[in-house]
């Protein structure tokens, strides 16, 4: 039996009761499942784009940055992987009163302090890089309306520049593969194993550096 196929087989821990989140209890390779099997901006896209696509995708951009150390950028491009992680426990929950919203800032907060120190990250990012990893963010929105939209999304406030590379899809698997890869590649040996997975599909990787 390959590697692969163990992987595929373990029982995974899935995100579950979003009040019970501890590091401990992070299964990373089920959150790469869960984040590729949801649709960027809640579905309305002609193409599926998941959010494990997108994650990649921002994480990509951030370390090809120049002006950053490459401890920083190491670290950068891994807070911009897990980003979105509460999203996994939350699953779109819409807030119907101001203190449903302040439940669920809650507990994306304690969602975000969780998996940080599950993948060695600290609880908070800095400003200024803080700052970064949202513009980068706002580029690869700003590419996904290009790309993947009838029109781009026209709306109030700044308007940020598109990424210069091309967003395609990619099928869920594919991009649970990728997201996988890329963090056993930036989180290190000891919250790489947290991904548990031994081996990982090279072609997957290759896929969303294309996307």
């Amino acid at each position: 039996m390959t590697a692969k196929t163990d992987a595929a087989e373990r029982a995974l821990n899935w995100p579950d009761d979003p009040e019970d989140v501890t590091a401990a209890g992070i299964d990373f390779e089920a959150l790469a499942h869960v984040l590729a099997n949801t649709c960027r901006r809640g579905g309305c896209l002609r193409q599926y784009h998941s959010v494990a696509a997108h994650a990649v995708i921002v994480s990509e951009e951030i370390e090809a940055l120049d002006g950053l150390g490459d401890e920083d950028r190491r670290r950068l491009a891994l807070h911009a992987l897990i980003a979105n992680a509460p999203s996994a426990w939350l699953r779109g929950r819409v807030a119907d009163s101001q203190r449903a919203a302040e439940r669920a800032g809650r507990l994306a907060t304690g969602i975000e302090t969780a998996v940080r120190e599950a993948a060695g990250l600290d609880a908070v990012i800095e400003e200024e890089p803080a700052e970064l990893l949202k513009f980068v963010t706002r580029m690869a929105a700003a590419a996904e309306s290009r790309d993947l939209l009838d029109e781009p999304a026209v709306g109030a406030g700044v308007a940020f520049p598109p990424l210069k590379r091309r967003i395609r899809s990619l099928p869920p698997d594919r991009a649970a593969q990728a997201w996988l890869a890329r963090f056993r590649a930036l989180a290190g040996t000891e919250a790489g194993r947290r991904g548990r997975i031994s081996r990982t599909n090279g072609s997957g990787e290759a896929d969303a550096a294309q996307a």
